[in-house]
């Protein structure tokens, strides 16, 4: 019985499996020579298995089946393809191979599959893995309960539940295709990757594990620690943390949030490019900027708009608007006052530390608009070419042919410092050759000019100014049917003004002025307008939506 076994090995050894079945073949008779012969179709040796080895074998052959079964150390080879196992049953007829127990296939040394069991259908070159089954190249171990694997085409698939580890990466979907050639993975169904540096949550994803590039094909989520990505389209480098995104991606902080058409983002710098539509807001501090191209910089909280840019400051029951060619925001850190700090220390001291781990600065946003700046609200406008905001002091400082409008009231300087509360008008200050000018009627001009300015306001309305340093005064008079009546011209050192609904009601002059009152059509007209004269309405911003859609 050994005997006849080891001969049976040998055999098997020295001409293979399907070896075996041609020993048996005898040539025909020969053939007369006036006919033709039949050429033999030449057999395809690449689907042909050899067994290698195995420490038994047992021979199943009947009408309708020609089988063989091995024990131990088995090993078959198709091709280059080398597959171990524990023991397996090959069909010669179907050229099927069914293996059990440690199945390795080994495909030219760059993908390895494993499983508890197998079956393998040598014609087309397809595995089915079951149990524990596992695929590896040079850069992933892919493991699922069932594992379909093609040999030709180097494509896996799976449809019960999938793991890929790829370096300290691991992707998981409900299911899966592997493509060996390309090295992409395409997880379908429940994807999440987990990396040190970051997760993601998706529905379907496209990874390369060479490049480690993710692919986004469905609404995803990103979340690497300091911000959060939801975003439709586009791609993820996971190992260098930049994204490139489509589709209005959205990005989000602790303070900040932004989207826009179009997003690429870099972890490394902190620095995200938006263009297209971009909305950026700081939600603690509720102002946002739009814009059609951006730059933010979440390491240090700022924001560079360009493009049409307009910057929104939430007030209570108003909005300031503030347009411009380039708006710039960041933050100033606000240290703790020394009696903070030493009160910290006391409390340290004591061995209270229950707040040693809170911030020991509160930011402090201000805001950069450059070249043609338009400021609106429902209760004041501006134009200036440049301003300066800090919600430090909440003051805006308007440099370079500055103009306010309150009401119908013109209100222009050198330079303008406007004081908010609560994003509202509290007062402000025109430094510098100030004047004031409303219009009574047509060509007629209402005018009060000084060295400064203060003024002061009440429910956002203009309610009083004192006008300091050679004030002089232009103001027609009118009766109580509203008819003009005359024209007063008046110089003092220092005169208070007073408004009520924003509108002039009357003019206290600190000391006794010099003044020259006229019949309304008898003023000459070179003396109707005070030195540095001008009316800009056509400056004035009209609405809101001019700043918007400038």
């Amino acid at each position: 019985m050994f005997k006849n076994a080891l001969y049976g090995l040998v055999l098997l050894g020295g001409i293979g499996a399907s070896g075996l079945l041609t020993a048996a073949y005898r040539a025909p008779a020969r053939l007369p020579l006036h006919r033709t012969e039949t050429v033999p179709v030449q057999e395809d040796t690449s689907k042909k298995i050899q067994l290698i080895q195995a420490k038994s074998v047992v021979n199943l052959q009947t009408d309708t089946l020609s089988e063989r079964r091995f024990v131990g150390d088995v090993i078959f080879k198709q091709g280059t393809s080398l597959l171990s196992c524990d023991s397996a049953s090959f069909n010669a007829n179907t050229n099927i191979i069914e293996a059990w127990g440690h199945v390795h296939i080994n495909q030219d040394d760059s993908v390895h599959t494993y499983s508890d069991q197998l079956l393998y259908r040598g014609n087309q070159r397809l595995a089915t893995l079951t149990g524990n089954a596992k695929l590896t190249d040079t850069k992933i171990v892919l493991t699922s309960p069932t594992l379909n694997y093609d040999l030709n085409t180097k494509i896996g698939t799976y449809d019960q539940g999938g793991k890929l580890v790829n370096g300290e990466s691991v992707l998981t979907s409900r299911e899966g295709i592997y493509y060996g050639e390309t090295k992409d993975v395409y997880f379908k169904k429940e994807v999440v990757v987990v990396d040190p540096g970051f997760t993601l949550g998706t529905d379907t994803l496209m990874y390369n594990s060479v490049t480690k590039i993710a692919t986004i094909m469905a609404p995803t989520t990103i979340n690497d620690g300091k911000m959060t990505m939801y975003v439709t389209s586009g791609y993820y480098n996971t190992d260098l943390g930049y994204g490139n995104f489509a589709q209005r991606p959205t990005i989000e902080d602790s303070t900040n949030t932004f989207t826009a058409n179009e997003i690429q983002t870099d972890k490394a710098t902190g620095i995200s490019i938006a263009t297209g539509n971009m909305i950026w807001r700081d939600t603690a501090q509720k102002v946002a900027v739009l814009a059609n191209y951006g730059i933010v910089n979440q390491n240090v909280k700022t924001v560079l708009a360009t493009q049409k840019p307009v910057m929104l400051l939430e007030g209570k029951d108003d909005t300031l608007f503030v347009a411009g060619d380039t708006l710039f925001s960041g933050v100033i850190p606000f240290l703790k006052d020394s009696a903070t700090l030493a009160e910290d220390s006391a409390r340290i001291a004591r061995g209270d530390t229950s707040n040693t781990n809170k911030s020991d600065t509160a930011d402090k946003r201000f805001l950069i608009a450059y070249h043609h700046v338009k400021i609106y609200s429902d209760s004041l406008q501006g134009v200036a070419d440049s301003v300066y905001y800090s919600s430090v002091d909440s003051i805006f400082r308007l440099y370079r042919n500055p103009v306010l409008w309150a009401s119908n009231n013109q209100l222009t300087g050198d330079t303008i410092f406007l004081f908010t509360k609560n994003q509202k008008a509290d007062k402000l200050l025109l430094d510098q050759n100030a004047l004031i000018v409303n219009s009574p009627g047509p060509d007629m001009y209402n005018q009060i000019k000084g060295n400064t300015i203060l003024g002061y306001f009440g429910d956002e309305k203009l309610d009083s100014m004192y006008v300091n340093g050679n004030a002089e005064n232009i103001y027609y008079v009118q009766d109580d049917d509203s008819a003009f009546i005359s024209i007063n011209r008046l110089l003092s050192a220092n005169t208070r003004v007073y408004f009520e609904n924003g509108e002039l009601e009357r003019i206290v002059f600190v000391k006794e002025p010099e003044a020259t009152m006229y019949p309304f059509t008898q003023m000459p007209e070179e003396q109707k307008l005070l030195p540095g004269f001008k009316w800009e309405i056509h400056r004035k911003p009209k609405s809101k939506y001019e700043l918007i859609g400038q």
